[in-house]
């Protein structure tokens, strides 16, 4: 492992960060209209977390400056793992040394902080703060800055990086390993156009986004916001009841439609601006995600509308749409409390969590090319096992995969992802007192089901889970070493395991 090198890089990353959070200090002022006073926590808040991540940058930069070598696939692995914990250590500052509080009478501890901020990079949207309204507990500048950790976090660290850098062959393979995944076009492009193309797209949606939330009567600051909550997949709003804050049809279906875009291929999105419609239409995966989206959303409006008192199909379209839009694209933004719904609304919601977008997109969870590689994989293990003589080839959209490392890769993701899961379904159930579901008013047997959820939502980026934390709920009654866990699988999550389970294996931090 080449440690000068990695240090560089982390310290170029920390800069970025710091860089960042100068964006945050205006919203303090109240001539930008967030905020009716001067917020002198927030301001001296950030401008203390500023000092410190470009002290950390610093001290990083320093080791590394001699640092010779090429960046190879190991050390790439190692920065992007490590940058993202780095991210949501530097970034939990601001919520740390401002006047930032989780409850009414209790400021944010360490774990507080870190969840939140590996919340926000992680395109989560999960949180322990109980009033995000309330500007004495959370001020506008921090707020702001807790919408912005999605911003950075939602197209990757490394795509950002590898745009203004560039990094030449260190770029691609910063690239891959933050990308990881069966259906990767990297290679056949140039790497810093191909960040650049994806960075302007990114840009592109949101600045169009906060100008049709503009338009529809939101303020700068939530339009900004709640544009960045969409179009990285975060779902992190500025109303403690979500999107249904606003009662608007017109807001509603104009956020459903852009995490759709959003959880589109970006590689597909760009052929579409560049005038090729039709290799977004003709795309496997694409056709798939539609589909999906719409079959679930159609089933639920059938049940909804035998078991929910819906005014009308309109009505019962417009609630779970939005809903079945934001569980797939994993976003999280709530208009209506799901939680209450049948149990096969639950149930299906649920299920989709483990249902992502599109790979290259902005989403997390199990992206469907793989789901479609592992169904026609387990579809030709079955047919071998009666016609062992049959050999059947492994196609995608018609293209024949003769790499045995893909299949291998989606059989061993598959499994590392269910073992993650009841792994640490199990060790949440542990850490958890059976009291904090009675004092919460729920019943103590409930809580194996919404530990399920609570690790299904967080390492799927999903954010609100079932019960306790439900669309209307948050995490803040979870133990400290909860919250910890909670954070390793948000990371887990959005890196698709092996970047950040290989920094476990000793063997991996050896020098050859």
């Amino acid at each position: 492992m080449n440690y000068r090198l990695l240090s560089r890089y982390l310290g170029i990353v920390a800069l970025l960060l710091g860089g960042s959070m100068f964006l945050s200090l205006p919203w303090s002022w109240p001539v930008l209209g967030a905020s009716v006073v001067f917020e002198r926590g927030a301001f001296f808040g950030l401008a203390a977390s500023i000092v410190a991540t470009m002290g950390v940058a610093a001290l990083l930069l320093y080791w590394g400056r001699r640092a010779k070598g090429r960046l190879y696939r190991k050390e790439a692995m190692a920065t992007v793992g490590l940058s993202w914990v780095l991210a949501a250590a530097l970034g939990a500052l601001p919520f740390l040394l401002s006047d930032t509080h989780q409850g009414a009478s209790q400021r944010m501890s360490l774990a507080d902080a870190f969840f939140e901020s590996a919340s926000g990079f992680s395109g989560t949207g999960a949180t322990v703060i109980t009033d995000v309204e309330d500007p004495h507990l959370v001020p506008r500048a921090i707020l702001f800055w807790r919408s912005e950790t999605h911003f950075l976090g939602g197209l990757g660290i490394m795509v950002l990086f590898v745009a203004i850098l560039g990094e030449g062959s260190a770029g691609k393979a910063l690239l891959l390993a933050e990308m990881p995944g069966p259906n990767r076009e990297t290679g056949r492009t140039r790497v810093q156009h191909a960040a650049w193309a994806f960075t302007v797209i990114y840009l592109g949606l949101n600045v169009l986004l906060t100008a049709a939330l503009l338009v529809q009567g939101m303020s700068w600051f939530d339009a900004i916001c709640h544009s960045f909550g969409t179009i990285a997949t975060g779902g992190f709003s500025t109303y403690n009841d979500s999107i249904a804050h606003f009662h608007s049809v017109g807001i509603e279906m104009t956020i459903a439609v852009f995490m759709v875009a959003a959880c589109t291929n970006f590689a597909l999105l760009y052929m579409l601006l560049i005038g090729h419609p039709r290799v977004l239409l003709k795309d496997v995966e694409f056709r798939v995600y539609i589909a999906i989206l719409a079959a679930v959303t159609f089933m639920l409006v059938a049940f909804g509308l035998h078991y929910r008192d819906f005014a009308g199909i309109g009505e019962a379209f417009r609630y779970t749409f939005f809903q079945v839009s934001s569980i797939l694209t994993n976003t999280g933004f709530s208009t209506d409390n799901f939680d209450s719904w049948n149990e096969i609304g639950r149930g299906t919601l649920f299920v989709l969590m483990f249902v992502g977008g599109c790979a290259g997109s902005t989403s997390c969870s199990i992206k469907i090319v793989r789901h479609i590689l592992f169904l026609k994989i387990a579809w030709i293990e079955i047919e071998r096992s009666w016609r062992p003589n049959v050999v059947r080839t492994l196609r995608l959209g018609g293209t024949p995969i003769s790499d045995p490392a893909v299949r291998h890769n989606v059989l061993v993701y598959f499994g590392l992802i269910l073992i993650l899961f009841v792994g640490s379904w199990m060790l949440l159930d542990v850490l958890e007192p059976d009291e904090s579901w009675s004092n919460l008013g729920h019943a103590r047997h409930e809580k194996l089901i919404d530990c399920a959820s609570g690790v299904g939502a967080t390492i799927n980026g999903v954010g609100p889970g079932l019960g306790t934390i439900g669309a209307v709920e948050n995490y803040a009654h979870f133990q400290p070493t909860s919250k910890l866990l909670f954070v390793f699988l948000m990371i887990v999550g959005r890196l698709e395991v092996f970047p950040v389970l290989v920094l476990f294996v000793p063997r991996f931090w050896r020098s050859h």
